[in-house]
């Protein structure tokens, strides 16, 4: 009986130990919404889990109003640094509220702490023999009145762009992605991947909504695909395992 027992845990450990886990960190325009089945917004990490088989588990980690900064400050990169293991991925996607200069609390300079910040999660992610993979920011959906899509990041882009390259780390430049997304929809009909609606036209909204930043279902669906197509045609060593995982 106690050799039974000894090999169904050996078994047990054993399926355990192949799941191999992505843990997304980052900003509102990732993270999980609450009540999603009436709730017209989701984060795009939240629509990832079914873009991967059942052996890769979408650890979304990604929190409302987090900087590169306020996220290491709360803890919240040291309990997912006590957490990975060997094989694992750790997508990093910041930039939107860094950029928040009238907040200590979140501000980081674009060339010192940002990019620092960045650099720490790299060195400590590869020092659990975890992967990180790097993005830029989402586009934010800003078109002038000639219809150009006018970038709002400023120089975050350009330092995780430089790090990624110095540190050869994983990159998607989901800014570039995005802003050719935004324009295939063009000025109009791109507010379908964003959060834009009139008064009752929305249960969940009692007053006019339009928030150009966040996502819809239909944004958030089409960001996360666009990041796997990304790991698909990477012909980064790294990412064989995790592009064997996609569906």
């Amino acid at each position: 009986m106690k050799y039974y027992l000894l090999i169904i845990c050996i078994i047990s450990a054993t399926c355990f130990a192949q799941k191999t886990t992505i843990y997304t960190i980052g900003d509102s325009t990732m993270a999980n919404k609450k009540d999603p089945d009436k709730n017209p917004e989701h984060g795009w990490a939240q629509v990832l889990q079914p873009f991967f088989k059942d052996n890769f588990v979408v650890e979304n980690k990604a929190v409302n109003g987090r900087s590169t900064k306020s996220f290491i400050n709360e803890k919240r990169w040291d309990s997912i640094y006590k957490k990975l293991k060997k094989g694992d991925y750790v997508f990093i996607e910041f930039g939107h509220n860094d950029e928040k200069i009238e907040d200590s609390a979140r501000y980081t300079n674009p060339h010192t702490s940002y990019r620092y910040n960045l650099i720490k999660f790299i060195n400590e992610s590869r020092e659990k023999g975890a992967t990180p993979i790097i993005l830029t920011s989402i586009a934010r959906r800003n078109f002038n009145e000639k219809g150009v899509l006018v970038p709002t990041h400023g120089d975050y882009p350009l330092e995780t762009r430089l790090t990624a390259q110095e540190y050869k780390v994983p990159f998607i430049d989901l800014e570039y992605y995005t802003e050719i997304l935004e324009q295939s929809y063009g000025p109009e009909k791109s507010k379908q991947l964003h959060l834009h609606f009139k008064a009752g036209e929305n249960p969940y909204y009692d007053k006019d909504k339009a928030d150009d930043t966040h996502l819809s279902l239909k944004g958030a669906t089409e960001i996360a695909q666009i990041a796997v197509n990304q790991i698909k045609i990477s012909e980064d060593p790294s990412l064989v395992k995790l592009k064997k995982g996609i569906k």
